[in-house]
């Protein structure tokens, strides 16, 4: 026990000392530890997010990496901290890192991984599972039923949305955004709008071809274009995934202005970041606008929420679990260990966007000498895997 939360040891004679802050998933991430050499002092309190004061001891006087997650604040002190015990290398076992502080990580002189790629596809599932529900109401009609207030078939029972032949809003058309679309367009039929600072040349070639293949079967041909505006995009939309990075452009990107542009039955999926959205805004527009969906897998303040959104009914919650796969996450633990076995003995950075060859196999002789994914490696000036 260390600070209220419980520890385990693992290859306690390492030579590099490795901190891992929660239970992970699989044993290839520690398999991969222990086989570059590691120590790895590891967490095991699934629901305890560890204090900073707990990180501190964590990290004590000797500690050369550490394997975080989003819900820990890795500012500047904690880096300091960090590179005073002798630290290399701070991971996040998610893609996303807007909890830690780059810059200072940067200017001391500590890479920090994450872990893209390879959640794509299951949080492009979850919202699409995220959309279905909100749209046909089922949560809704699943309480109905455990309440046992179903006597029997009605023409008007919760009605919901048809989205054959609707519009799918993208805000972002990046790696989920793209697997999203592909999803919607091609199950659903639905054509796609997307807003991005750069045209996903690819999405619309894809769509396109879809689009060809459907038309020559006798369906409607797909559209696929991206929006001038954001504006355009929400007027236009029928479902609108949030699919875009958080920084101070996209904060409550999603306000009362933006909420009030978008149809009357609209459904809004954020499997991005909490902070895209203003939950006391949208809490608001769902109560006074009944037909209007909202489905959350993020959260602002996380693990809490605008309790308003949990009263209303035409609002979906889950608890961040859109890339929980067990192969989704075993593979995100696979990397965020590599990029630190990588950094440790000195190996070069991936530079690639496919994440496939780390994932493969579970042994140190079995995946690239590299390192899967570096956020500052350029300002660090780290070489680039060339094999």
């Amino acid at each position: 026990m260390r600070g209220g939360a419980q520890w385990v040891l693992h290859n306690p004679a390492g030579k590099y000392r490795v901190v891992v802050t929660k239970p992970l998933v699989g044993d290839a991430w520690l398999n991969l530890l222990v086989q570059a050499d590691c120590r790895v002092d590891q967490c095991l309190d699934e629901s305890h997010i560890l204090s900073a004061t707990e990180l501190r001891q964590a990290i004590g006087q000797r500690c050369d990496a550490v394997m975080g997650e989003l819900t820990e604040k890795w500012d500047a002190d904690m880096m300091e901290c960090l590179k005073a015990a002798g630290g290399r290398v701070y991971t996040n076992v998610a893609v996303g890192y807007d909890n830690v502080d780059v810059a200072a990580a940067t200017r001391l002189g500590i890479a920090v991984g994450n872990t893209p790629g390879v959640p794509s596809e299951a949080t492009a599932e979850m919202g699409m599972a995220l959309a279905l529900a909100a749209g046909r109401r089922v949560v809704e009609a699943d309480a109905f039923m455990r309440a046992g207030k179903y006597h029997g078939w009605l023409p008007d029972l919760f009605l919901g949305n048809s989205f054959y032949g609707g519009t799918l809003g993208l805000i972002g058309a990046g790696r989920i955004g793209t697997a999203l679309a592909l999803r919607m367009a091609r199950g659903c039929y639905m054509d796609v709008v997307y807003y991005d600072l750069y045209t996903n040349e690819r999405l619309e070639q894809w769509l396109r071809e879809t689009g060809e293949l459907y038309a020559r079967q006798g369906e409607r041909r797909l559209q696929v274009r991206r929006a001038e505006t954001l504006e355009e995009l929400l007027r236009t939309a029928d479902v609108i995934s949030l699919n875009t990075v958080l920084d101070a452009s996209t904060h409550h990107i999603i306000d009362t202005e933006r909420l009030r542009m978008m149809k009357e039955d609209a459904v809004l999926v954020n499997c991005g970041r909490g902070g895209l959205i203003d939950e006391v805004a949208l809490a608001q527009h769902c109560r006074q606008h009944p037909r209007f969906r909202a489905a959350l897998d993020v959260f602002e303040h996380e693990p809490e929420m605008v309790p308003d959104l949990k009263k209303l009914p035409n609002v979906v919650v889950v608890p961040h679990i859109g890339s929980a796969t067990v192969w989704a996450r075993a593979a995100m633990c696979i990397l965020a260990a590599t990029n630190v076995t990588a950094i440790l003995r000195g190996d070069p950075i991936w530079g690639r966007r496919d994440m496939g060859a780390f994932i493969q196999g579970d042994t140190a002789h079995s995946i690239p000498r590299a390192a899967p994914s570096i956020v500052n490696a350029s300002q660090l000036h780290l070489s680039v895997y060339d094999k």
